[in-house]
């Protein structure tokens, strides 16, 4: 893991927020801002590759600087890369970083968590093991997700005070491209860089 910001101090719960960040979104910080009502430490993690789609369009230096010019003045917002994109893989480079006595809470939204709940690991089972080495924060979008009754307690609703369903990085990606309002959608401090890396419309992509 590579730390391009790390927070000062020793972390009891590290909430880790995995994600493509193309572009950060104020919905990101609002749910990072919320986690921390939960943990000590709340971490972005960029994977250098992910495991259901490619690298394309804005590059990752360029993401990361949004990163980190999103995370602001929050002195308990932390910004790395990781090598591999799963949650299990992120989960033990986080160990290897923060040592054995965090606990760990992987912030996602309900697609994500469906993604994560049903991705085929090879065998029956993987995910419930994984589930032993940390545990899920999950963000309403389009209803609470449900959980499957054994994984039930290592999988938590995280509250939220507004609804952020319709605000997501494709949107402000197609609002750039069909030329309509975009800024409001994004965190303040990014707004110049945005219209700076996807001002030109070749630059969309999926990713």
């Amino acid at each position: 893991m590579e730390f391009f910001r790390r927070a000062a101090g020793q972390a009891r719960r590290l909430g880790v927020f995995p994600g493509s960040f193309h572009p950060p979104t104020r919905a990101h910080l609002a749910l990072a801002r919320a986690a921390l009502n939960v943990v000590d430490e709340l971490l972005f993690v960029l994977p250098r590759r992910f495991p259901h789609k490619g690298w394309e369009g804005v590059g990752f230096e360029d993401r990361v600087r949004m990163l980190e010019a999103a995370a602001g003045d929050e002195p308990r917002f932390s910004v790395a890369a990781s090598e591999n994109g799963l949650f299990i893989e992120i989960a033990r480079e986080c160990r290897e970083a923060y040592g054995p006595n965090p606990e760990l809470y992987f912030l996602c939204g309900r697609d994500a968590a469906e993604r994560a709940v049903n991705w085929d690991y090879g065998r029956p089972g993987a995910f419930a093991e994984q589930l032993r080495e940390y545990q899920l924060l999950i963000a309403p979008r389009r209803g609470i997700y449900a959980p499957p009754e054994e994984l039930r307690g290592r999988i938590h609703t995280l509250e939220m005070e507004d609804d952020y369903d319709e605000l997501s990085a494709s949107e402000v990606r197609r609002r750039i491209s069909s030329g309509e309002a975009w800024e409001r959608l994004v965190p303040e401090a990014i707004v110049g860089m945005v219209r700076e890396l996807y001002g030109n419309s070749s630059r969309m992509s999926p990713t």
